[in-house]
């Protein structure tokens, strides 16, 4: 015996708009689009029957999802309920013994597991490992590399450095500065092919080397452009013949804050001779194996991605040549590397350091 027909499901202006969205969607769930499609049939009043053969579901199906939706509205659309749908088939032992391992063991000679090495030792599949690493935020297959300062003088010289950043002193301007030295006039041994659709741009992986340049530069901190000058060496004279080229760009009126790392050309007596002439010049020192302090670092990785990597130089000029480009075109419009974090914070963060790590090493 047929059916009786159900009454068309009553949907306001809003939850109609919605369904509509829901049964068009291509990135939407299966079984949200077949839940709206099965609603918006139900309020043109076709039988729920007809309904489950029109969007491929039984007629049970038809009617819970009306019911819950007089119930919950349109949050219900989709939504499964407790104690439904898939159910994990890996135990839960299983889980914390790939977990455990993962953390606490290494495979047979090598450093790291890897989903198949993991698999084959616990018995069950790649995916499955990549799932349970993937939920946890678990990635063998990487390592961050870090370095705690053993400075003395950390602390003194963190405060001093990240206080320039947060709180500059008045008439005066904040230059972090350093050399980049070595820097490769390399060339290819073959010419290298043009990107084109379906192909990355490609360079042989040998090269010749035409020589090196040392790059100076100072970064202003607060507005982001560069002074900087190519020199063949980095000894103590070029570092003062940088120090003289500062003098001549910045106004003679503003205070020179220079930030820079602990080379031993920065320290040399005729730099202090020079300094103690040039009393608007004031040296911050970063703290040793702590390069991150230093803003300027962050414009030559920029250098080196955008200029230089994929670059071909024939000789050392060519190379000069690009990093003046590159200046140029940067210091037509300069953006600051805007830095946020109080000492404080750092220096939270490296205690937790030296705890672990003295954990690990007990």
């Amino acid at each position: 015996m047929p059916h009786p027909p159900a009454e068309a499901l009553l949907l306001s202006p809003g939850q109609r708009r919605v369904l509509e969205t829901l049964a068009k969607s291509r990135t939407s769930p299966h079984r949200v689009v077949q839940n709206a499609k099965a609603l918006l049939l139900a309020a043109d009043g076709v039988a729920n029957a007809e309904i489950a053969q029109r969007v491929g579901a039984s007629r049970s199906s038809v009617l819970e999802w009306r019911r819950r939706f007089q119930q919950e509205g349109v949050s219900a659309v989709g939504k499964v309920r407790a104690g439904r749908g898939r159910k994990p088939f890996i135990p839960q032992s299983k889980v914390e013994a790939i977990v455990n391992d993962t953390l606490h063991t290494k495979p047979e000679a090598e450093t790291h597991w890897s989903t198949r090495s993991m698999a084959r030792t616990q018995g069950v599949s790649s995916a499955t490992v990549q799932r349970i690493w993937s939920a946890r935020g678990i990635k063998p297959h990487l390592v961050d590399t870090f370095k705690l300062s053993n400075d003395k003088h950390f602390e003194e010289k963190l405060v001093d450095v990240v206080g320039l950043y947060l709180n500059p002193p008045d008439k005066a301007v904040v230059l972090c500065m350093d050399e980049k030295s070595q820097i490769q006039a390399l060339d290819r041994t073959q010419a290298s092919l043009p990107m084109k659709k379906g192909r990355a741009g490609t360079m042989t992986h040998d090269y010749k080397r035409n020589g090196t340049t040392t790059l100076f530069a100072a970064l202003d901190a607060l507005t982001g452009a560069v002074i900087g000058q190519c020199l063949p060496r980095h000894r103590h004279t070029e570092f003062l013949k940088f120090l003289r080229v500062i003098d001549r760009e910045i106004p003679k009126n503003l205070e020179v804050h220079l930030i820079l790392d602990n080379y031993a050309t920065h320290k040399h007596e005729d730099v202090d001779r020079w300094l103690a002439k040039h009393k608007r010049f004031h040296l911050h020192f970063t703290p040793t194996s702590s390069s991150w302090l230093n803003l300027v670092e962050r414009w030559f990785r920029e250098l080196t991605d955008k200029a230089i990597r994929r670059g071909v130089f024939p000789g050392v000029p060519d190379l000069i040549a690009a990093i003046e480009d590159y200046l140029k075109v940067h210091n037509d419009d300069p953006e600051p590397f805007v830095w946020t974090a109080t000492a404080e914070s750092i220096l939270e963060k490296v205690k937790r350091g030296r705890v672990a790590l003295a954990q690990v090493s007990s």
